[in-house]
């Protein structure tokens, strides 16, 4: 008997969510985790711990029954962050959660992923409620929540994260 999980794959006009492959992700990954900017999402990280951050994330398909996928761009197959859904123990409630490597930032991947990733919750695992919790200065994070319809619901505090900002979806 195998024990495997099939991570489903979804697409956008512009962009692929899949499981992650080591040898086309890991490198931009652990590289983008290197970086101040990924205050934000628990960074920065060593290459080891981005290694260990990415098999967390396989684990929470595994685990949960979904979880991040790695986006990647259609047109030229490169990695461009992770986007998806997120609830780890400890964690505040399920969310939609993104992080999109700097190269690939200011062209709307992250939005377009976060809806997909947002429909998928709603139509296919019948999710009621999803939020997105937000450190209080990811200034870019909030605005991309609000432009998804997004409101504020509350201010909470996380042993290892500090304040975060939870926003709640709007669900149709």
């Amino acid at each position: 008997m195998s024990n495997t999980f099939e991570i489903p794959v979804l697409e956008t006009d512009r962009l692929v969510l899949r499981a992650f492959r080591e040898e086309t992700d890991f490198d931009a990954y652990a590289e983008f985790y290197e970086s101040d900017v990924t205050r934000y999402y628990g960074g920065p990280l060593t290459r080891e711990q981005s290694w260990r951050t990415i098999a967390s994330m396989m684990g929470h398909w595994v685990l949960r029954g979904y979880g991040p996928w790695a986006v990647e761009e259609k047109a030229t197959g490169e990695f461009c962050g992770i986007v998806g859904l997120y609830n780890p123990e400890g964690w505040p409630e399920r969310e939609i959660t993104w992080a999109i490597i700097e190269s690939k930032q200011r062209r709307g991947f992250a939005r377009e992923a976060a809806e997909r990733a947002k429909a998928y919750a709603l139509n296919q695992l019948g999710w009621k409620s999803v939020a997105s919790c937000i450190a209080l200065d990811n200034f870019g994070s909030i605005k991309l929540a609000e432009k998804m319809g997004a409101t504020l619901h509350e201010r909470q505090q996380h042993v290892r994260h500090g304040e975060m900002l939870i926003y709640r979806h709007s669900i149709p």
